[in-house]
């Protein structure tokens, strides 16, 4: 089952696609999409009332507590940007106040000059998962979303920190359009994922280049701090980021960037000034 959110930045709505693609409106089965209802999103029933229109689409999962990146998680992105596959996986922290829906605008903080792109698969935990045994990881996932983990390069890497200045400003964590549930996805190892800057393809990658898969990713993590539902695994990105060219390019505004992972949709998301 395909799930979003819609409606104005912050009162979405919870709803499901039917076979025919038509949003169908949740809220006389759920408040919303998110908390415990992530573990029960097979109950749901595509069969309320149809919204009208192209409502906006906001982010597909709601409350989440914690964003989870993984850095350098595919070799051929560490080798363009010179650095070395890491021996287990990197993680990173991304601010949920970076969270927008897949059409909102990125805004390019005041004083950036080396905003870029990253498109990643998101894994959203649907069960509690505390030092999850790999061949089980993947029972604790409710769905997948797709992310764009934009990044500020120059706050990330020289502005006396970690890298959680250059990923969390706001706007820097578009997610959706949809929250696809596993059935439909299958192998998460299997799939394509595409970034374009004003028509000009950039990143064209599959996760069956990540360093360390989905599976793996649940289990490490687990065994550091509890996954709680509505938690977010953004879980690396392929090479063609604009800090690996040559010479590097960024956004500017004005851009216009077009995102999609096979079966989880497409994102397309305007560049401002912020």
């Amino acid at each position: 089952m395909k799930f979003v959110r819609y409606g104005e930045a912050g009162a979405e709505k919870p709803g499901v696609l039917d076979a025919e693609g038509r949003i169908r409106d949740l809220s006389g089965q759920v408040a919303d999409l998110g908390g415990d209802v992530l573990t029960r999103l097979d109950r749901l029933a595509a069969d309320g009332p149809v919204v009208d229109g192209m409502p906006r689409l906001g982010p597909p999962v709601a409350g989440t507590g914690k964003i989870v990146c993984i850095g350098l998680n595919y070799a051929d992105h560490a080798a363009e940007t010179g650095a070395t596959p890491p021996p287990e996986p990197l993680i990173f922290m991304k601010a949920t106040s970076a969270i927008t829906g897949p059409t909102d605008t990125i805004y390019i903080p005041r004083g950036s000059a080396k905003t870029d792109w990253e498109v990643e698969l998101g894994v959203v935990i649907g069960r509690p998962a505390k030092h999850v045994d790999e061949a089980d990881a993947l029972a604790h996932v409710a769905g997948y979303v797709a992310v764009n983990d934009v990044s500020e390069r120059d706050y990330q890497k020289h502005r006396a920190g970690q890298w959680t200045k250059g990923k969390s400003c706001d706007s820097f964590a578009p997610i959706g359009p949809w929250l696809v549930t596993p059935d439909e996805i299958g192998d998460p190892q299997t799939l394509g994922l595409r970034l374009s800057v004003n028509g000009e393809l950039r990143q064209d990658g599959s996760t069956r280049h990540m360093i360390f898969g989905v599976a793996r990713l649940i289990s490490y993590l687990s065994g550091f701090f509890t996954l709680h539902p509505g938690d977010i695994i953004a879980t690396g990105t392929p090479p063609g980021v604009g800090a690996g060219m040559s010479p590097p390019r960024f956004l500017a505004p004005g851009d216009e960037v077009v995102l999609e992972i096979d079966r989880l949709g497409q994102q397309r998301m305007q560049v401002a000034q912020g």
